[in-house]
């Protein structure tokens, strides 16, 4: 079990944080409108915060410093980013992902090397795909015999600039495109992890637990 926060109690931040808190999880919610924690329900068992989503002392009172995965669904686009960037490089949170109305802004966004969901495409699911490493491996796709599967990777910050053919060795995958800036591509021998990429892999359906925890760690030394 692990520690999320969420900033924004509207309505998907308070489906975010009953879903994660029915999973077992801890969960902090924040919100600068005292009367937006209605939407939580009586029996919510998180912490319910009062403040601005990207001032220090509200993300530190909220557990930032323990969090797994940080989730800015305000209403604002560059309160969303501005909170997602303190949480990532201020306290070093691995997992994060900003809610947008502006999808033009996705190309900037993911040169920030910030993962970001637009509303004109929007559900809770796929915020919950990109922090809970289970989710973000569900198929996207999956082959008529149901033994495969296509869907996102989670990889462990310390991946980076590692060639996409020892994520493939390591974790038993095979690769088939990636999205960078915003953008699909198809990866070539040469092909690194950078930050902000997005890894779509086929792998086997009874192997995605194993495939999650393997890149959730540091490459192995003979992959390096």
């Amino acid at each position: 079990m692990a520690h999320y926060v969420i900033m924004g109690c509207g309505r998907v931040g308070a489906m975010l944080a009953h879903t994660l808190d029915n999973a077992g999880h801890s969960v902090a919610v924040i919100d600068q409108e005292p009367r937006a924690f209605r939407r939580l329900r009586p029996t919510f068992g998180g912490t319910q915060v009062t403040g601005v989503g990207f001032d220090r002392t509200t993300l530190t009172q909220a557990g930032i410093e323990e969090a797994f995965a940080f989730a800015a669904v305000s209403s604002g686009d560059n309160s969303n980013i501005l909170a997602t960037r303190v949480a990532r490089e201020t306290f070093h949170v691995p997992h994060v992902v900003a809610r947008i109305y502006d999808p033009g802004r996705a190309e900037i966004y993911q040169r920030l090397g910030i993962p970001t969901v637009a509303a004109v495409r929007w559900s809770a699911d796929q915020v919950l795909r990109r922090i809970l490493p289970e989710q973000s491996i569900n198929g996207d796709f999956r082959e008529s015999s149901g033994r495969l599967i296509l869907g996102e990777l989670s990889l462990d910050p310390s991946w980076l600039g590692h060639p996409l053919h020892t994520v493939e060795a390591a974790a038993g995958v095979r690769i088939a495109y990636v999205t960078r800036f915003g953008e699909g591509m198809l990866p070539r021998p040469d092909t690194s992890y950078q930050q902000g990429d997005v890894l779509h892999a086929m792998m086997n359906v009874d192997r995605t637990a194993e495939i999650s925890r393997i890149l959730s760690h540091s490459p192995a030394k003979e992959n390096q």
